[in-house]
């Protein structure tokens, strides 16, 4: 089964609908990151280092604790990973796949 690593808990969010895509596990609690990154992006490292590429990020939280999980998942799957994007319209999740070192104007 997958999961979803939702970056940071955002209070009052409901997370159900991403649940279809697999186990949620909150990578960071709620709050803005500290100007000294060091010690958020070893725990990242740490809940982060199981991800796979059949799991899911959702970007949820700080831009920053997103953009250092962005960069810590492609680090552990050689830069294939996924995300969920929010569809306000339909109101679903639906899946992004990333591929970083794909050629994408071909």
């Amino acid at each position: 089964m997958s999961t979803v690593y939702v970056v940071q808990e955002a209070l009052g969010k409901n997370l159900i609908p991403a649940e279809q895509f697999g186990k949620i596990k909150i990578c960071l609690p709620p709050g803005q990151i500290m100007y000294s990154v060091g010690p958020t992006v070893r725990r990242l490292h740490m809940v982060l280092r199981s991800f796979s590429i059949h799991d899911y990020l959702l970007c949820m939280g700080d831009p920053a604790a997103i953009g250092l999980a962005t960069a810590i998942a492609s680090h552990v799957t050689g830069g294939k990973f996924k995300l969920l994007k929010w569809d306000k319209q339909e109101r679903v999740y639906f899946p992004i796949e990333v591929d970083i070192f794909r050629r994408y104007d071909e």
